[in-house]
C-alpha cells in the first residue's frame, strides 16, 4: 500500500475482530439491503450509538486496505492509495427515538414487507450507512481515495454532534476535495442546504383577573402583530449556483399565560427562518430583525447553509454517474459543516426524506441497491 505522498506504507495485520455488542456481526460483502436491515437492528437512538459504532468499527478493522480511527462513537476509515483526489462519504449512526404508537412499523427490529424494509432509521439514514459499509468492503482500490465517516449525535443539539467533534479534535482526518453526505434524497443529488436561524419574540403585558380584564394588558394579544407580519410574509426563492432554494419564515411555537382566569403578562413566539445559502447567519438575522422591528427579539440558535458544491471538479463526474438533474436541499444537513472547513459537498442517499422520523419509516430494497450501484460506478 502507498501513502498519499507515494511512499510505501507497511500495514500491520488487522486485529482479530471482537464480537459486537449483542453478538451481531455485519456482513459487508452480502446484499446491501440485507445489510441495511442488520444495521437497523442494532438500536442506536441518539446517545445509544456505542453498540452500532462497535459493530461498524469491527467490520472496518477487518478490511486491510483501511486505516481506522475511533473517536467516541464516531468511526473514520481511510484509504491511502496516493490518488489525485480524496472524497468523504459520511453518514450518522443515530436515529430519533422509537415511536410510541402501538402497532407502528417504524421501530426496531426492522420488518420486511415484500421488497420494502420498515423500521426506525430505514430512510434516516441506515440505508446510506449500509451503502458506505458495502463500498468500503467491495471497492478496495477506488479511483479516488476515500474517507468514510460514521458519526454519532446528529439528531440532537448541534453541540453534541460527533461530526462537529471530529472537526475540533481530528481535523487532519477530514482533509478532502469533495464530500457526499448519504442522507435520503430519493437517489437524486441534492446540492448544499439552506441555513437555519431561530428567535424568541417576547411581548409583555400586565396580569389581572380575567373578570376585570380592563385592569391588565394582554401580552398574547400584543403578539398579534408579530403573527400578522409572519402570515403576510412572502418567502423568496433564491438561485444559488444554478439551484433554486425556497426560503421559509414561520412561527413554530407560542407560549404564554398562567391560568384560565388570568390576563397573561408575557407571551413568547418562537420563530424559524430557513434561508438560502447566499446569506450568512448574520445577514439572515438582520433580515428578520428588519421585518419584526419594534419587537424584542433574541436569537437562540443559528447554522449557516452550504452552497451547492457542484462546482467541485469531482461533482460533474458524480452527477453524471447518478444520471439525474441535481436539486437543492431545503433542509439543513451536515454538508454545512463540511462547507465551513472548505469542503464542497452534496447530499445523496436512498429513501424518501419525507418519511424520515415517521411512524411508517421505510425504504425499498431496490433504492438502496441503486444508490450503491451509482457510487460504485463513480468510484471504480
Amino acid at each position: 500500500m502507498t501513502n498519499d505522498d507515494g511512499t510505501t506504507l507497511s500495514v500491520p495485520p488487522a486485529p482479530a475482530p471482537r464480537p459486537p455488542a449483542g453478538g451481531l456481526r455485519l456482513d459487508l460483502a452480502g446484499d446491501v439491503a440485507a445489510l441495511t436491515a442488520a444495521v437497523m437492528d442494532i438500536e442506536s437512538v441518539s446517545g445509544n450509538e456505542s453498540a452500532l459504532a462497535d459493530a461498524v468499527e469491527d467490520a472496518l478493522r477487518a478490511l486491510p486496505h483501511l486505516e481506522v480511527t475511533r473517536n467516541g462513537d464516531a468511526v473514520v476509515a481511510r484509504t491511502s492509495l496516493g490518488r489525485d483526489e480524496r472524497v468523504i462519504l459520511a453518514g450518522h449512526l443515530d436515529t430519533v427515538p422509537l415511536p410510541t404508537v402501538p402497532g407502528s412499523r417504524g421501530t426496531v427490529p426492522s420488518v420486511w414487507d415484500g421488497a420494502v424494509l420498515y423500521g426506525r432509521g430505514a430512510t434516516d439514514m441506515k440505508g446510506g450507512v449500509a451503502v458506505q459499509l458495502a463500498l468500503a468492503a467491495t471497492v478496495p482500490e477506488p479511483s479516488k481515495d476515500i474517507t468514510f465517516i460514521f458519526y454519532d449525535h446528529e439528531e440532537v443539539a448541534a453541540v453534541k454532534s460527533g461530526l462537529g467533534r471530529l472537526v475540533r479534535e481530528n481535523l487532519e482526518l477530514l482533509d478532502a476535495d469533495f464530500g457526499i453526505l448519504l442522507e435520503p434524497t430519493n437517489g437524486t443529488v441534492e446540492g448544499g442546504c439552506n441555513g437555519t436561524i431561530r428567535f424568541e419574540a417576547t411581548t409583555h403585558g400586565l396580569a389581572a383577573h380575567s373578570a376585570r380584564a380592563w385592569m391588565g394588558e394582554n401580552a398574547i394579544h400584543a403578539a398579534a402583530p408579530i403573527l400578522s407580519r409572519l402570515a403576510a410574509y412572502d418567502p423568496a426563492t433564491v438561485t444559488v449556483d444554478g439551484l433554486d432554494y425556497r426560503e421559509s419564515l414561520n412561527a413554530v411555537k407560542i407560549r404564554g399565560g398562567t391560568a384560565g382566569n388570568v390576563i397573561p403578562d408575557a407571551c413568547v413566539v418562537e420563530i424559524n427562518y430557513r434561508f438560502a445559502p447566499d446569506k450568512t447567519p448574520e445577514q439572515a438575522e438582520a433580515h428578520v430583525r428588519g421585518l419584526l422591528s419594534g419587537f424584542e427579539l433574541v436569537c437562540t440558535d443559528s447554522s449557516a447553509g452550504a452552497r451547492p458544491g457542484l462546482n467541485a471538479p469531482a461533482a460533474a463526474s458524480f452527477v453524471a454517474a447518478v444520471g439525474r438533474e441535481p436539486l437543492p436541499k431545503y433542509g439543513w444537513t451536515d454538508v454545512a459543516r463540511l462547507g465551513e472547513i472548505g469542503i464542497p459537498a452534496v447530499n445523496f442517499g436512498p429513501g424518501d426524506p419525507l418519511l424520515a422520523h415517521s411512524d411508517n419509516e421505510h425504504v425499498a430494497a431496490a433504492d438502496i441497491r441503486a444508490c450503491l450501484d451509482a457510487l460504485t460506478r463513480w468510484l471504480r
